[in-house]
């Protein structure tokens, strides 16, 4: 039967009673699904003042820059550009509407080299006077005439951003609010957390480990926000591993944002069985993503999709997933050995894949495949090798479309 359930303590043989949280470490199977790597990378490129070890931290953090942050449009013909003699590394830009210079950013300095069409990394090595003549040439012959700067104060007034004027921005502290009204602090007080860590030696993922600067998933840098959040405490099972132990899954979504125009919004939610000390997700499944362009009308699509979508999800009943596994197990496509390889080689698999992909289902799964699960769990392990990131995701992509055939 399918169903949520809380299994017992890790190495036991019996389930706890269904609905009730765990108590400790359960086991999992990650040979199965696939590995996600994006919040991997999150966590390896940031350093110790870009992670937060609560929600309620980082929406003070970026609500507070938001509060001490001015936007203007502007001509980009009346903005000058000022370099200093002295000081061969110093460049800033006199706004209209603003009575000081301000110092552009790493980034907005990027952005403005591109809006006027010059090389950023090449004037990053000028002296300031020189990069600034070029600059302000390009801003006085720019054909757009009208700009939209993001500037703070914060001690020292700096440009944060510059975009085009129908830029639609979504301030990262809204994301985080949003995230909030399902997950509270992220720390355990609701079912939505920062997520716990798999133990490699008893592939066991204990979801009760103490938040960190090195385990935390809560980010935020000058130019965005990246947020992972897990429900561990709650597994669900779907359906029986080959040795007859439940097949765990636990629910996840991770959101990102940049309010200076780095990247899109964007929330993904999935299945997964596991999340490792180098916090890339194990055995994930049932993946979704969707994203919002910071267009005009931006702001009206995250209060009317994005935030809703984070709210049902986190209401969602896992009853679609679990049907979706079921049917894929019980869709029975090569039943003999002669069909298996006319199944995959159909589905543009090559001679060398369809072998490896029978072998792998036959020496995990204990019998050869033959259902579109069997199929979907060899073509995941596949993509698992693969060293190139394309082809890898065009190995997963084929086992979804397979995955959502069958549901």
């Amino acid at each position: 039967m399918l169903q949520q359930l809380a299994p017992a303590r890790a190495g036991s043989d019996r389930a706890a009673p269904a609905g009730a949280p765990v108590s400790s470490a359960y086991k999992v199977d990650i040979s199965r699904g696939e590995r996600i790597g994006r919040v991997s990378s999150e966590w390896f490129s940031r350093p110790d003042d870009e992670r937060y070890l609560s929600l309620g931290a980082l929406y003070e953090a970026v609500r507070a820059r938001a509060d001490r942050a001015t936007a203007r449009t502007v001509e980009t013909r009346a903005i000058r550009v000022e370099a200093s003699r002295d000081d061969g590394e110093r460049l800033a830009l006199a706004v209209p509407g603003r009575g000081e210079p301000v110092a552009p950013t790493h980034w907005s300095f990027g952005q403005l080299c591109s809006l006027v069409g010059a090389p950023a990394s090449y004037l990053r090595q000028l002296p300031a006077p020189l990069a600034g003549i070029n600059m302000q040439h390009g801003l006085l012959s720019h054909r757009a005439e009208l700009v939209k700067t993001l500037e703070a104060d914060d001690g020292r007034i700096e440009l944060r951003a510059v975009t085009g004027p129908d830029y639609g921005r979504i301030w990262d502290h809204e994301l985080v609010a949003a995230v909030m009204k399902i997950a509270g602090q992220g720390t355990g007080d609701t079912r939505w957390k920062v997520p716990g860590l798999l133990d490699w030696s008893t592939m066991t993922h204990n979801p009760f480990v103490e938040v960190t600067k090195d385990t935390t998933t809560l980010y935020a840098s000058d130019r965005d926000v990246f947020l992972f959040l897990v429900d561990d405490t709650h597994p669900i099972e779907a359906g029986r591993l080959p040795n007859g132990d439940p097949d765990l899954y636990f629910r996840g979504f991770y959101c990102w944002n940049s309010e200076v125009g780095s990247k899109t919004l964007g929330i993904a939610s999935f299945y997964l069985r596991a999340v490792c000390m180098n916090r890339n997700i194990w055995g994930a499944e049932g993946f979704e993503e969707i994203s919002i362009r910071h267009s005009k009308f931006a702001g009206h699509r995250f209060a009317h999709q994005a935030a809703p979508a984070l709210e049902r999800f986190a209401d969602s009943s896992p009853m679609p997933f679990l049907a979706g596994i079921r049917a894929a197990r019980e869709a029975i496509v090569a039943p003999k050995d002669e069909d298996r390889e006319t199944f995959l080689r159909k589905r543009g698999f090559s001679k060398g894949e369809t072998d490896r992909i029978i072998a792998t289902v036959l020496d995990e799964e204990g019998h050869p495949p033959a259902s579109i699960y069997d199929f979907v769990q060899g073509i995941t392990a596949l993509a698992r090798a693969k060293p190139h990131q394309d082809a890898r995701l065009g190995l997963e992509a084929k086992a979804a479309r397979l995955l959502s055939a069958a549901a």
